[in-house]
């Protein structure tokens, strides 16, 4: 059995854990509120902009755009992976990446070259011990992330598809469901989709200035960046959501820890006092 002096020491240790790891969680707990409002606020335009791309792109069935083709044969693919900077989140990233890895090894059996495009630093880190072909990375893009940070590394992916080196963009993020739930998902970002519900209301039309192409063009182009930008505050809400559970897991259990500890130090000094009178009773009986 440790002396009093040593569990004593960890004791104090455990504590100190426990008041860094109860301030984390009070700190996700604010952060959390913050990017949920982010989020709420981000989901009406990326809802908006597509059901308008829908509409442009029926009621103009002459109109083409390489972001809504789609060809037949894939060739090669590109993932844009959204993770975060900062660990102590639980495996909210290795269940996304777990997750990811099954969809690249079935493109690598059909023999489809890969692109990724990586935004967070544990994604970065993960992807490149694994030897992916990795064309952009970003990191570093903090709690409240702007989108002209999220430009220069997509808009290469982005450039890629439309010129044709590109056969399919996914995107690959944390979703938001509640604190205790988030979901790995995998969307697919190009070619774009129309959905029934998106090309409905055809008897009307908008007035184009100057003309339906670039409109389009520029339209899948802003649909892209919020897409991208959507997917980056979901996976931060996660993020702290995953954060807030794991600091509670680890307070509670530095408490569980302190307890047992604190038991066995009362042994421990029990057992000494009991020695001590032990030796005083058997000197006074020597003398």
């Amino acid at each position: 059995m440790p002396n009093s002096k040593e569990i004593r020491s960890k004791i104090a240790s455990v504590k100190s854990t426990q008041k860094i790891t109860r301030a984390m969680q009070m700190v996700a707990v604010s952060k959390i509120r913050k990017a949920e409002a982010r989020m709420s606020a981000s989901m009406p335009y990326a809802k908006k902009i597509r059901f308008v791309i829908g509409h442009v792109a029926s009621s103009h069935s002459e109109v083409r755009s390489p972001f809504l083709e789609v060809r037949e044969r894939v060739k090669r693919v590109g993932y844009i992976i959204v993770s975060s900077d900062r660990g102590l989140c639980g495996g909210l990233n290795i269940n996304l990446f777990r997750n990811l890895m099954l969809e690249l090894m079935n493109w690598e059996k059909q023999k489809v070259a890969i692109d990724l495009c990586l935004i967070g630093r544990k994604a970065e880190t993960f992807f490149k011990q694994r030897g992916f072909n990795i064309v952009a990375h970003t990191a570093y893009i903090g709690d409240i992330p702007k989108i002209a940070d999220l430009l220069g590394a997509t808009r290469i992916m982005t450039q890629s598809y439309a010129e044709g080196e590109l056969d399919r963009i996914f995107i690959t993020y944390n979703e938001f469901i509640n604190t205790m739930t988030q979901r790995p998902k995998i969307d697919q970002l190009f070619p774009l989709v129309i959905t029934e519900d998106e090309s409905k209301g055809r008897y009307w039309d908008y007035i184009y200035e100057p003309d339906t192409q670039p409109l389009l063009n520029t339209l899948l182009t802003r649909y892209a960046e919020s897409q991208i930008y959507q997917a980056v505050i979901d996976n931060i809400a996660c993020e702290q959501a995953a954060r807030l559970v794991s600091m509670k897991n680890a307070t509670d259990n530095a408490k569980e820890l302190i307890s047992g500890m604190q038991l066995l130090y009362n042994k421990s000094r029990q057992a000494a006092i009991t020695q001590e009178i032990s030796e005083i009773i058997g000197g006074a009986a020597a003398v």
